[in-house]
């Protein structure tokens, strides 16, 4: 019964209805087209590269939208990537999982070799280097963007990519571009204003404008688990994916991600503050490197309180499976223990679970504190590279 629950649980979540910004269009002629890129790191990197255009929010004056567009739009580029595809749908946003998922149903036989998605990104320096989503350049085997008024493609290579972030760096040769300096995500307020410039289903360097909704929302699709995600009520659609959101000082303060497809108004964007702590890595051409404990878990509420035996004001969370050889594995924790501490600090949710891992480094210890089968147990544990 209880294991019953947990999986109708997780497929509520995973059935949120929610969509990434990417758009994915399908060509009808003897060419392949695409929709992602994976790429590999560049030869010539420099070491330590640091964007220079990095801002404070507070140093600068507010400006109006259509200053901030004129400054910002020329550093707004559209991503193209394409990948060769054995099997794909003919509708050009059926492969896109998210559309798949909430939209599918019959899908035609593919029309064509290849498929392309089409996203956005922004140049954070003037030597070329451009933040996009990782989800639009996902396994793609050619890249280009094209730069405000531009005529032509330009060839980017991947740099560096962060699957569970969501985050790409691209590279394009040249110098001297436009860029835009990136503010400080964690002073912006709910009510703040912010504007979102992207190329939503292909309409080059759209302009939509809103307020900061919410923070910290938590938001699954498939197998991404976002957190932290700056909610906002300006126009985000397909094709927005990797565009900047700003604040009225003309800075990023977000990556445009996704949208609920299921209402009107409710878009996400990852932090920019997010992003500067593995941006280092990435224009390196580094693997982000994190600390990996082995579980899934679920917060622990009234339903499952009464499965355990425990009291419904009982407060962690409940393990769902432990990975096999994974340092939970081997630290001795078991499917159904409730975790309510670790390294002596509260456990109230799965989110907190996450964020004392992250802080945590590879090789560092954890003591864990839990209830099992209503008895208090303390284990300790070893954390490892996440494979």
């Amino acid at each position: 019964m209880m294991r019953k629950t947990w999986i109708i649980t997780v497929v509520g979540v995973l059935l949120a209805g929610f969509l990434l910004g990417g758009s994915i269009v399908a060509e009808n002629t003897g060419i392949p087209l695409l929709s992602g890129l994976f790429g590999t790191n560049s030869d010539n990197l420099i070491e330590n590269k640091v964007p220079v255009n990095t801002a404070s929010a507070a140093a600068s004056l507010p400006m109006g939208v259509a200053d901030i567009a004129e400054k910002a739009g020329p550093a707004v580029v559209n991503v193209e990537a394409r990948i060769k595809v054995s099997s794909g749908m003919s509708d050009p946003f059926m492969n896109d999982p998210f559309f798949r998922e909430f939209f599918g149903g019959s899908m035609s036989a593919p029309q064509s070799r290849y498929e392309k998605g089409i996203g956005t990104g922004f140049i954070i320096s003037a030597d070329g280097y451009i933040i996009t989503n990782q989800h639009v350049i996902n396994n793609a085997d050619q890249i280009t963007v094209k730069l405000t008024g531009g005529k032509e493609n330009i060839p980017a290579q991947v740099v560096g990519q962060d699957y569970e972030l969501d985050l790409a760096v691209l590279k394009i040769d040249g110098k001297d571009y436009p860029t835009i300096p990136l503010g400080d995500s964690d002073k912006m307020r709910v009510g703040d204003w912010v504007v979102a410039i992207g190329q939503p289903y292909g309409l080059d360097h759209t302009v939509t404008t809103g307020v900061v909704s919410a923070k910290g929302r938590p938001v699954t699709i498939e197998d991404r688990n976002y957190k932290n995600l700056i909610q906002t009520d300006a126009a985000i659609n397909p094709g927005n994916s990797g565009g900047p959101l700003l604040n009225m000082a003309g800075q990023v303060i977000a990556i445009n991600t996704a949208v609920n497809a299921q209402a009107q108004g409710i878009g996400f964007a990852i932090p920019i503050n997010t992003a500067k702590g593995v941006l280092q890595e990435l224009m390196n051409g580094q693997k982000v490197i994190r600390p990996y404990m082995g579980i899934s878990m679920l917060d622990l509420n009234e339903e499952i309180c009464n499965e355990l035996g425990l009291p419904a004001d009982t407060q962690g969370a409940v393990i769902v499976e432990v990975a096999s050889g994974s340092p939970a594995a081997k630290g001795g924790l078991r499917s159904e223990d409730v975790i309510q501490k670790l390294d002596g600090k509260a456990i109230t949710s799965g989110s907190d679970v996450q964020t004392a891992v992250e802080r945590k480094k590879v090789g560092d210890k954890l003591s864990v504190e839990l209830l099992r089968q209503g008895k208090k147990v303390t284990l300790e544990l070893t954390l490892v590279a996440k494979p």
